[in-house]
């Protein structure tokens, strides 16, 4: 009797495309240095992965995060991850009015157009009113929040994990209401600057 073996492999498949960003998961669309269409590029570990970059080899665990700029290379990780690769010349930035940076999060890297911050929220907590840019969100646990988001009803959402989403700007409240406490990555568009160029390069 022979047995049967299950293999999985892991399938290249963007999962999220728009004029601002390209998200590609088990893949790597932009892992070459001044790829045409690519900018900054990050990597999000899904789970255990293997990044090597040169002779520097990395072991990241779900939830880490490497941020590549335009004249850095790499060779497509081992494991699951996503790779976010914001597009050059992209459209303005959509803001909202106001300005309130989240607290209660850990920001793992910034530039002058983007950060990345890990979003933490535990189970019964909330966080205070505060704004987002444009940004892709992925989040890593299943749960459910609360909302008061300005001139909206109250509202709750279900939290569904590994499913990389663009978010519009928004300016609200939020408190997790959930059985497990909120854990996500944030990568979140700057606001323009005052003064930048029609053709000048985005992210």
């Amino acid at each position: 009797m022979f047995a049967i073996l299950a293999l999985t492999f892991a399938v290249d498949t963007v999962v999220l495309e728009n004029d601002y960003v390209r998200v590609t998961e088990n893949g790597v669309r932009c892992g070459a240095a001044k790829t045409t269409g690519c900018g900054d590029r990050v990597i999000v570990a899904k789970g255990d992965v293997t990044l090597t970059q040169g002779k520097s080899v990395r072991h990241l665990k779900r939830g880490d995060v490497v941020v590549f700029n335009t004249n850095e290379s790499y060779a497509a990780p081992t494991g699951e991850y996503w790779e976010v690769a914001w597009k050059p010349f992209h459209p303005p930035v959509q803001s909202p009015k106001e300005l309130i940076r989240p607290a209660k999060n850990e920001v793992l890297f910034e530039n002058s157009h983007f950060f990345v911050f890990e979003e933490k929220l535990a189970v019964g907590d909330t966080r205070a009113r505060h704004s987002h840019s444009q940004r892709v969100v992925i989040q890593l646990n299943k749960t459910k929040l609360h909302y008061w988001v300005d001139g909206e009803p109250e509202s709750d959402r279900d939290i569904t994990p590994d499913r990389p989403n663009f978010n519009p700007p928004a300016i609200h409240t939020v408190k997790c209401v959930g059985d497990l406490p909120l854990r996500g990555i944030v990568l979140e568009l700057k606001p323009e600057r005052q003064g930048k160029g029609k053709g000048e390069k985005g992210n």
